[in-house]
Order: structure tokens, then sequence, then C-alpha cells
């Protein structure tokens, strides 16, 4: 298990040039915008306009704060992202449009390279302490608001915006949270090989 805080997540300009991400992990570790197997990553959206694409990548978008985005994808009918919808999966290599609800949000952004990985995000609310449960390659439980102790021989708090980062070995995780905290399980697993 790594801890990763949010005071040491890495900033960069956004594929397109319009705005800042927030890179909260990337595998492989060194890899850029165009080479990572997967990368999941926060980034502060001040005004409507086109999202960046990515060939062969699928996106998961959640609205962390702000009052949402309408997301207008090739071949889709328009979809609303809220701090209370579910995460929306999209192709992240057609053209998406983003208009803004009422001023700037801040969103997470998931993303895999298809055909090599897949992934799924959850937005979990917990007030009593809880069993995460995961058998994924990798597992990031970022934790939007509240704080957390993770239960073990060596507990470990994190708070707002930090980052639980678990190998394939973690198998199950009890969460004590120290009040009601709002919380993003992300499952990224490997696509297996055709024999």
């Amino acid at each position: 298990m790594r801890i990763l805080r949010a005071a040491e997540y890495r900033s960069m300009p956004w594929k397109n040039g319009g705005g800042l991400t927030t890179e909260i992990a990337v595998s492989p570790a060194d890899a850029g915008l165009d080479d990572f197997d997967w990368r999941v990553s926060m980034a502060r959206v001040d005004g409507g306009g086109p999202f960046s694409g990515f060939a062969g990548v699928d996106r998961t978008l959640a609205v962390l704060e702000g009052e949402g985005v309408v997301l207008d994808i090739a071949g889709r009918p328009a979809a609303t992202v809220t701090r209370s919808s579910a995460p929306l999966s999209f192709p992240a290599d057609v053209p998406t449009q983003a208009a803004l609800i009422a001023g700037p949000i801040t969103d997470l952004n998931v993303m895999t390279r298809r055909g090599r990985m897949t992934h799924a995000v959850e937005r979990v609310v917990i007030s009593a302490p809880t069993d995460i449960r995961s058998a994924a390659d990798a597992t990031l439980i970022l934790c939007l608001d509240g704080e957390i102790a993770v239960a073990g021989a060596a507990p470990v708090r994190i708070g707002p915006r930090d980052t639980l980062l678990l190998g394939p070995d973690v198998v199950k995780l009890r969460l004590e949270p120290a009040r009601t905290a709002s919380l993003f399980v992300i499952r990224i697993d490997r696509v297996a090989a055709n024999d």
C-alpha cells in the first residue's frame, strides 16, 4: 500500500493546452500523456470547450466540485455529470465538448489504454467502519472529503484529496472514517492476453 498525498501530486498542462491537470498516479510511473497504461488525475475546468483527445484510451469522468458539466460526446445524446450523478465512462478518442452548468468545476479523470487495461470507478460515502474489497491489479481510494484511518498494525490517516494505492495483494482494507467521508474507489485491471 502506498499513500499519495495531495500536496505531492504533479501539475501539468492539459494535452490540448486549455488548462491544468493534477496527476494523482500514472502507470508506468514515468509515462507521459501518450504512453501510459493507466492514469488518474484531477482538473479544474474554468470554461466550456473541447476535451483533449487520447487515441486508444477509455475515460471515466466524475465531478468533485462545482455544479457540473454537460458533455456532448460524438454519437451519443448529451450527458450531464454532477457531484451526485454516477461517474460517466466514454471513449477518450472521440470528439467531446464540455459546457459548464454554472461556473468552474473540478473533475476526476480515470483513463486506461484500451485492449491493455480496464477500469471501474465507484463513488462511496461511509460513516462507519467499512471494508473495501478488491481483487484488481491496482486499486486507488481517493478521499474526497473527510478523514479516514486505515486499520492495521500501524494505522494510517488520509485526508481530503489524499489517495491510497493498493496492489493486487491487498484483497480487503478496513476504512474507519472520523465522520462521514466521501471516497472514490478506482479499480484497474490488466486485460488477459489471448493465447
